[in-house]
């Protein structure tokens, strides 16, 4: 009996951790799922975009004088494959007040960002292109809008995509930027090639 009750409890605490394990993959399934759909306006299908931006007046812009961003475009897409999870990708477009007339673009990959102690709501958490820094984005409590946390952003000239990689510093005035959700159409720029314009979906 000794010895049954024995193997009994090293299976509980094999099993165990493993249950437990289990409850928390489902748990964060649930909450990228959530995030999706706030994000998207639904589930995330075999492909999914939403467009968020803001161009800043001259009043805002005279009350903050370090801010450089005059301009903000943000594109978010999904796209899924049978069987395997949605990769997340953002473009994202600045204009500069001292740069007038120009486009600065830049894309990379995003991630969730998901609070284990559930402090915190669930966000992305999107790569600067050539590594390092980034930027997080969450979600408005509701849901029309996205504040845009940046560290660094990796963006390039729009008419010389292959020249040099210039970078938006989030400095005192540049560090947080909420953008309004748009019609999606008005992203369409952002996108490399025109041909795939038709994948913007509207909302």
């Amino acid at each position: 009996m000794k010895r049954a009750a024995l193997l009994l409890a090293l299976a509980m605490a094999t099993l165990l951790p493993q249950a437990a394990s289990a409850q928390s993959e489902d748990a964060d399934a649930a909450k990228k799922a959530a995030f999706d759909k706030r994000i998207f306006g639904g589930a995330v299908g075999s492909n999914a975009s939403a467009c968020f931006a803001r161009r800043y007046d001259a009043r805002h812009l005279a009350q903050h004088p370090k801010q450089k961003v005059s301009a903000m475009k943000l594109l978010l897409t999904a796209e899924k494959t049978p069987d395997e999870p949605a990769i997340h990708m953002y473009r994202i477009g600045v204009q500069f007040r001292g740069k007038p007339g120009k486009n600065f673009d830049g894309d990379s990959a995003c991630s969730f960002l998901i609070d284990d102690e559930g402090k915190k709501e669930t966000s992305f958490s999107c790569g600067a292109e050539c590594g390092g820094g980034g930027f997080e984005i969450a979600l408005a409590k509701d849901d029309k809008s996205v504040i845009v946390h940046v560290d660094t952003i990796g963006i390039y000239d729009r008419k010389h995509p292959d020249g040099d990689l210039l970078t938006l510093e989030g400095g005192k005035d540049d560090k947080v930027f909420r953008l309004d959700r748009v019609d999606a159409a008005e992203c369409a720029e952002l996108l490399p090639k025109p041909k795939q314009t038709a994948s913007v979906q509207r909302k």
